[in-house]
């Protein structure tokens, strides 16, 4: 038994000492082929085995040593306007299968390997002025960057990948980190899962609201009349829990906003109008004339066409929306299903109800 458990003391004394001799650590000296053109630089310990050394001049370009440990597949660190992966630009290094090396910008346009698209993005390069070193069983990726102004607090991430890219594919990463780096003091703070919640929030509310609900109300109040007053009371239950739902999602999409500054001009405009459609529906409501009263044929129409103008506006909304927010496949695969299983329940119902009206005046003729 003593044995058996110095012989496990003595494992895991050597796991450590190899791991302490093959961690990254800053005291570790750059190799000679990077010291040109990369030396006085600060460093920092950013992610696992990752090391961060960087230095910005006068004229705002950002020079950049990363390196961690590496046996195959790809490295890459991303710069975010928002934290997020979606929308934002990375460098990747990796080494080919057959030993030429390889450091590119991407264009991260959403989560899939087909939107990952290589010398795309909005990084400011010199790719004269990019290296990729391995060296005893580490990679360096050397790239320099040019930004309108010095950065200060900046979101960024870390991720790598197994796989070796070929023709310039990344497969998806295996592991990954975003936090919030600051490049004038050297600290460093994790990003928060804030937005990208939020932002399936925003989405979710309003798609089940403005996608879901009040076009089953609208349904009811034109299909189901003959059932009165009980579609009144359905419709006007199913509108109001719907119209609340959506201002959540609105409230949540405002702050959104503010967290993240988001250049979605058209999303926010649509959205904005098609509010302004719904507020106007409800205020309808409390100016609703008696059926017999003269007016009501013309807030018949009002009533009618607005929300219907509503409805489809948010409809494109909501499409728009899944695209500038990157949303994956199985967004746009059930919002397509949900949509295209209303589309041909109001054309049934529509048939029918056009059959039972020309039923209806043939038999009174």
């Amino acid at each position: 038994m003593a044995r058996a458990y110095a012989a496990a003391l003595l494992a895991v004394s050597a796991a450590l000492l190899v791991s302490a001799a093959t961690a990254q650590t800053c005291a570790d000296e750059l190799p000679s082929e990077l010291v040109g053109n990369y030396s006085g630089l600060a460093c920092s310990p950013v992610w696992n085995n990752y090391v961060l050394r960087y230095a910005q001049d006068k004229d705002n370009v950002l020079r950049v040593v990363l390196s961690t440990m590496y046996s195959t597949g790809w490295v890459g660190m991303g710069f975010s306007k928002d934290g997020l992966m979606v929308g934002s630009s990375a460098m990747v290094g990796w080494m080919g299968k057959t030993g030429i090396a390889h450091i590119k910008q991407f264009s991260l346009g959403g989560k899939t390997p087909s939107q990952v698209v290589a010398d795309k993005g909005f990084l400011v390069s010199n790719n004269h002025d990019h290296t990729v070193l391995v060296q005893q069983a580490k990679i360096y990726l050397a790239f320099q960057l040019k930004f309108p102004q010095q950065l200060k607090s900046q979101n960024v991430m870390f991720a790598f990948g197994t796989a070796v890219p070929v023709n310039d594919r990344l497969s998806i990463h295996q592991d990954m980190t975003s936090i919030k780096f600051d490049f004038t003091t050297g600290s460093s703070s994790s990003a928060s899962a804030f937005p990208e919640g939020l932002k399936r929030t925003h989405g979710a509310l309003n798609l089940f609201a403005w996608g879901v609900l009040l076009p089953i109300g609208a349904i009811v109040a034109r299909y189901c009349r003959r059932w009165d007053p009980l579609w009144f009371y359905l419709h006007s239950g199913i509108q109001f829990v719907g119209f609340i739902l959506g201002l959540a999602g609105i409230v949540a999409g405002v702050s959104l906003y503010n967290k993240i500054q988001a250049n979605v001009p058209a999303h926010r405009g649509l959205g904005i109008f098609v509010l302004v459609l719904g507020i106007l529906q409800i205020l309808a409501i409390f100016l609703r004339p008696k059926k017999d009263a003269k007016y009501r044929k013309f807030w018949n129409w009002y009533h009618h066409w607005v929300g219907r103008l509503a409805l489809f506006f948010a409809a494109i909304n909501i499409v728009l929306g899944i695209k500038v927010g990157g949303a994956g496949n199985s967004w746009k695969i059930g919002y397509g299903f949900n949509l295209g299983i209303l589309l041909i329940t109001i054309i049934t119902l529509e048939v029918l109800l056009w059959t039972r009206w020309k039923n209806n005046s043939g038999s009174g003729y």
